[in-house]
């Protein structure tokens, strides 16, 4: 077999492997973990049953390699937009709005809500993975905090772990009430004022405090 002919099956593979990956996210989404069955991720990725277990040994490793996917690509979209200079409350901003983007674009951030949730009472291994995904969020958003603290941007009196906390619950929750009901929860708007909020709490003394616009209808 020629070196050229190798790398255009190697290639094959690996674009049959992400298509395996995206219908998966969009089954787990949907149906959940214990709804989705290795026959419709096959169906949706339009491939053969065989060529599922070609890449993946069972259900739970394609889960958990769909989870380490969408999470690594939305930890380095973050880490990419909020660098070491961007000024707190605009990094805070940043990682709400790529929540939004992945909330809304796609069905990724839907899938990892859908799966924490279902995985706290059925998947204990599971839940371990989403416990890390979590805390590394928390710990992020913890830096972001303290950086604002040290510069002067953000007051002190707050704990960052408090915070981020507060911050991680506040988009997550909203998150959630926005998939159960989206002709009353409006995403975006929703987001807006908790980053209203945020900035009103955790401004320093002494600087003017901004009310939260009704609705978050006040532009970033």
């Amino acid at each position: 077999m020629s070196a050229a002919r190798a790398r255009g099956r190697g290639a094959g593979r690996e674009a049959s492997r992400t298509q395996l990956v995206r219908a998966a996210i969009d089954c787990f989404a949907r149906l959940g973990y214990q709804g989705t069955t290795i026959d419709r991720i096959a169906r949706d990725a339009g491939v053969t049953k065989g060529a599922v277990y070609y890449h993946f040994r069972d259900k739970e490793q394609l889960l958990f390699d769909a989870v380490k996917d969408h999470v690594g690509e939305f930890e380095r979209q973050v880490l990419a937009e909020v660098t070491p200079e961007t000024d707190a409350m605009a990094a805070l901003r940043r990682v709400v709005d790529v929540c939004f983007f992945h909330a809304t674009v796609s069905n990724h951030r839907r899938f990892i809500i859908t799966l924490m949730i279902e995985a706290l009472d059925t998947n204990p291994r599971l839940s371990i993975e989403f416990r890390n995904i979590l805390r590394r969020m928390r710990d992020f958003l913890a830096d972001v905090v303290r950086d604002g603290q040290r510069r002067g941007t953000l007051r002190t009196g707050v704990s960052p772990e408090a915070a981020a906390a507060v911050i991680a619950g506040g988009i997550m929750g909203a998150e959630i009430q926005h998939y159960q009901d989206r002709e009353q929860v409006d995403l975006r708007a929703t987001l807006d004022t908790l980053v209203e909020q945020l900035a009103a709490w955790l401004a320093p003394h002494g600087a003017e405090k901004r009310k939260a616009a009704g609705g978050g209808t006040r532009p970033w």
